[in-house]
């Protein structure tokens, strides 16, 4: 499987076309609509970057239309693309197309009725709406007024971009679904929605890797490239997400819980984490953080009333009316309650690297420390959490 590496090279070389499964979007947005059978129901969904010619959004979301009782879709691609160095058969076949402005121009392409007559609305109803005036670039003014004029915004965003592009739709007060890397559970442009209720995570992605089609130009340089049946390359990411603010009953199934007792006595995950790595069989406490270490999700006990670092995948099962979040060890952005010292001590910072420790570590990080079995280690990016007592909102 991929490791968070290939998202990072794919940043860095800005590959960010990434084409999502139809498999993944169809299980997404199904948790939605049967929570909400109405979610889309007289709705506008715009998808930015997305060309009909390569997107699955696109192709899905056509394809239910009328299932789903929508007013419009929306859909707009980038000139820049790798999908814009073929000719759609969207824009070829219409009166529109413009040779010149195929390869310069972001294009629009929109969905509203049976415009072919056949008594369905599907993906023969797409209709070539035109060329933008810039590249398509979802910052643009056009395609931010494109946003306007919308209510739900479905997409897998450039990869580089994911901050810039979750602030637009914020800024837009939309409600959206879109593809991310776990990590950015922790951005701190990205946390602070998530710890106020404001986005969530979605219902259908919680392990493993996701496979995704790429241009015929993305070197397959990884294992996890290859070629499918179909001749279409493809890379396998795992730690990606669904980020969103609409609804699903996943989210408010609370999870089952021991006492931790109970887990110390027969979880053996636990019992060999805390006996190999901390030569204690209890929930250790951080050094720089006043709070317990709960390595595993399930392993959070029912019967503790502090606080508790746990850790990013945490987020997979949170249910808002049984844990409250109070900050994160990536960023600091934690009640001053919570620090037992200001950042990572200069004595932990040199009992670190005494002990062989590597990376770029200051005194004042806010990476949680703890000590196992005496040696002084740096914890993974940990989310602090309180159980919310009967009656707490």
């Amino acid at each position: 499987m991929a490791d968070n590496a290939s998202l990072g090279a794919a940043k860095t070389a800005k590959n960010d076309e990434f084409y999502t499964q139809y498999s993944d979007i169809e299980a997404e947005m199904n948790a939605y609509v049967e929570y909400n059978p109405d979610v889309f129901r007289d709705k506008t969904v715009f998808l930015p970057c997305d060309d009909p010619e390569w997107s699955n959004f696109t192709k899905y979301f056509a394809s239910n239309f009328a299932r789903f009782g929508m007013k419009k879709l929306i859909s707009t691609s980038y000139a820049k693309g790798a999908g814009n160095k073929q000719i759609t058969l969207f824009e070829m076949l219409s009166p529109l197309y413009d040779k010149e402005l195929h390869e310069t121009r972001g294009k629009l392409f929109t969905l509203t009725h049976d415009m072919d007559g056949s008594g369905n609305i599907d993906t023969d109803d797409i209709e070539f709406s035109g060329y933008l005036e810039g590249d398509g670039d979802f910052r643009s003014a056009e395609v931010t007024k494109l946003r306007d004029e919308s209510d739900i915004i479905i997409t897998n965003p450039p990869f580089s971009l994911f901050r810039q592009f979750l602030n637009w739709i914020i800024e837009g007060k939309k409600q959206f679904a879109i593809i991310g890397n776990q990590n950015a559970i922790t951005y701190k442009e990205v946390f602070p929605l998530l710890k106020d209720n404001k986005v969530w995570l979605g219902y259908s992605i919680h392990s493993g890797d996701r496979k995704f089609n790429v241009p015929d130009d993305y070197p397959l340089e990884a294992a996890t490239c290859g070629v499918d049946p179909d001749g279409k390359k493809y890379i396998r990411v795992k730690g990606v997400r669904w980020f969103t603010n609409i609804d699903h009953g996943q989210r408010h199934e609370s999870l089952i819980l021991d006492t931790m007792a109970h887990n110390l006595k027969y979880n053996k995950k636990l019992r060999k984490k805390f006996d190999e790595d901390f030569g204690v069989i209890e929930y250790p406490r951080y050094d720089n953080y006043d709070a317990i270490e709960v390595p595993f999700t399930e392993c959070i006990p029912s019967d503790y009333d502090g606080v508790m670092g746990v850790p990013i995948t945490f987020m997979d099962k949170y249910d808002p009316d049984q844990f409250e979040i109070l900050g994160t060890s990536d960023n600091g952005l934690v009640p001053d309650e919570l620090w037992l010292s200001p950042g990572l001590t200069k004595e932990f910072i040199d009992n670190y690297y005494c002990a062989g420790g590597k990376g770029a570590y200051q005194e004042g990080n806010p990476t949680a420390g703890i000590y196992m079995k005496g040696i002084a280690t740096m914890v993974y990016k940990r989310i602090f959490i309180i159980a919310r007592k009967d009656g707490d909102s």
